[in-house]
Parts: C-alpha cells; structure tokens; sequence
C-alpha cells in the first residue's frame, strides 16, 4: 500500500491477483488478465486493462487499487554510460537503482531496501543506515519504470540493502521476474548478492535457479569481522559450508566477490587463505576495486598489485576476475551508493 492507502496490484502472483479479482466481483480468469497487463504489457495505469470491463476498473479503483508505478525522479549520467535512477519508495525515503550498458549486455542494479541494516565498513548504504524494506512491487518497478527497460539483458540484486534481510519480497519479485506469467526471463540471466545470511542464502538456492554472488572480502575470521559486523553472527566458514550443499556445477553460478585493500586482504597470505577456503567448490572470484568513502581508512590496491593478486589465484586454481569499475564519477560504483543527502 502506498502513502495515499492506494493497494499495488503490481508485485501480486497470480493467487493473490485472483482473490483481488474475487473481491471485485470478477471471474478467476480476470487474474490472468490482470498479471498480463501489469507484467508483459508493462501498464502503469488500472484504465488501460481495457479487457476488463469499464465497470471491472472502476469498481478496482473503488476497492483503492492501482496498476503500481512510481517513476524515478532523477537520472545522473557517466561519461562510461552508465546511469543511476533515484526513486522514491512508498516508505517515504529513496532509493538508487543503476543501468550499466556493455556493448551486447544491459544490466540494471536493483536495490532491496532502502538503507541496509549490515554495516559493512567500506559501503556507504551500510554507513546510512537501515530504512524500510521494499515491496516486491517496489523491487521489480526499478526493471519496469526505466527508459531502458525492454533493453535489459541481466538485474544483479547488488543495490541498496541486504536481499537475504527482505526475501520474502525479493523471492516474489524473482518469481515476477522469471515466471511465465511474469516477466518470462531465465533465472541465469539473474544474480542476487547477500554478505551470508545463512537461513535465506539457502532459502533463495532451494527456491529460485538465479546465480548467487556473496560478499566474502577476506577468508580470515577476525579480520573480516573488522570488515563486516555480519561474521560475527554468520562467519564466512559456516557460510561456505552451507554453500557446498547445493550444485553449482551446471547451469547456475557461484561467486565471490572481493574487494582489495591495500595492506588488509591483499596478501600471499590472503591467497592461501582463500584457497584453503573454497577449495574443491565451485565458484570465480571477482575482484573489485574500492572506492574510497569519506572518513574510513581504508584505501585501494594499485592495478599492477590488483592483476598480481588476480594471477596469484588464478595460478592456485581459482577462477578470478577483476570486475571493470563504472559510473564512478556519479557515485554509482559499487559501495557508494547512498540517499542521505535527498534524505
């Protein structure tokens, strides 16, 4: 529901959209009809179902219903292309969803929530705080109310929040998402990132096919908890050990990401660490290149000592990559997403 007590029918399945339907005094099939319009024909707008008869819609704005859309209320542009969409929530805050063109790929980031809960100190959504949770209306409008939106290849649950800490709702918006009733997109065209959280990590492997990034940053136990307050409830050894439960070896794909920093997990050490962790699972490491938040000491690798590091696991056996940085200059690069400002 939003801030005027109107009721979203996007983000509903289809059995909530019957019991909708039902409450209107239309058939079952009206259901169909409905998730039609909202999520192949993309309307914004209850008058467009025009399947539905004129009495039908009104009837649904008198019972408070909306098709569910809100647009972004600003855009900031890269010089790489890349470009970061601010939209309010229902909640009344904001959020950041960013569209990364690659030549043949198009990639949108969505955000889960709006501030995060985690705390991770080199992110600055952690640095902001938590606010609400999303809906899964307010998931998938990111994909929907783009420009670019029928240009989509790939959505990376990597925005604002921690996925795994609102699943419920990012569960329904992978369902939307993927469902032939839906979207009808391949769950490998999809990655939903999480810093660990066990019981929902392992909820999202049972029930979706999506490929999974987690958050790893340092395979020792001490100093990643220095990093990120999450460990000292989910170490990353109980993590990886969950992980190896579940097949990875065929169409769905595990990955680490990484980022480096110089003189904390950037080490011979650190490689070894690493390899004795994920060793015999199935996975790639991507590095990522950190973007320096204000106030934290934190600071990045050199690229000579970034592709030393990338050589060093290669040569031990595990597949890594070295993620390219974009929109940087508008603070749309990973871990620098925040809307304390509009706030």
């Amino acid at each position: 529901m939003d801030t005027n007590g109107t009721k979203w029918l996007s983000g509903m399945s289809p059995d909530e959209l019957r019991a909708v339907a039902a409450e209107a005094g239309l058939k079952p099939f009206a259901a169909r009809q409905m998730a039609d319009w909202l999520y192949k024909k993309r309307t914004a707008d209850v008058a467009a179902m025009t399947n539905l008869s004129a009495a039908a819609r009104q009837r649904l704005g008198e019972l408070g219903y909306v098709a569910g859309r809100i647009e972004p209320c600003d855009v900031q542009v890269s010089v790489d292309g890349t470009k970061k969409y601010l939209f309010p929530t229902l909640g009344g805050r904001y959020i950041e969803s960013v569209y990364i063109p690659d030549r043949e790929r198009a990639t949108l980031c969505v955000s889960s929530q709006a501030g995060c809960r985690m705390g991770c100190r080199f992110c600055m959504t952690g640095r902001q705080g938590f606010r609400h949770n999303l809906t899964a209306g307010e998931i998938v409008n990111q994909v929907l109310a783009i420009p670019e939106s029928e240009r989509l290849t790939n959505i990376v649950f990597m925005g604002m929040g921690e996925p795994m800490d609102n699943i419920g709702p990012v569960l329904r918006a992978v369902e939307i998402l993927t469902a032939e009733w839906g979207l009808g997109w391949s769950p490998t065209r999809i990655t939903v990132s999480t810093v660990g959280v066990i019981p929902a990590m392992e909820r999202l492997l049972r029930e979706t096919k999506v490929h999974l990034a987690v958050s790893l940053h340092d395979p020792f136990d001490a100093e990643r908890g220095e990093l990120m307050p999450v460990q000292n409830k989910y170490p990353v050894r109980e993590v990886v050990a969950a992980l190896r439960k579940f097949d990875f070896a065929h169409q769905r794909r595990l990955s680490f990401e990484y980022i480096v920093f110089e003189g904390v997990n950037d080490s011979p050490r650190h490689v070894e660490g690493l390899v004795r962790l994920l060793k015999g699972l199935d996975c790639r490491i991507n590095l990522i290149r950190f973007h320096a938040i204000p106030d934290s000491p934190l600071r990045g690798v050199s690229p000579e000592r970034m592709k030393r590091f990338n050589g060093a696991l290669n040569a031990a056996g595990i597949t890594t990559t070295t993620r390219s940085s974009r929109g940087e200059d508008i603070l749309a690069a990973c871990g620098l997403l925040s809307t304390l400002s509009q706030e």
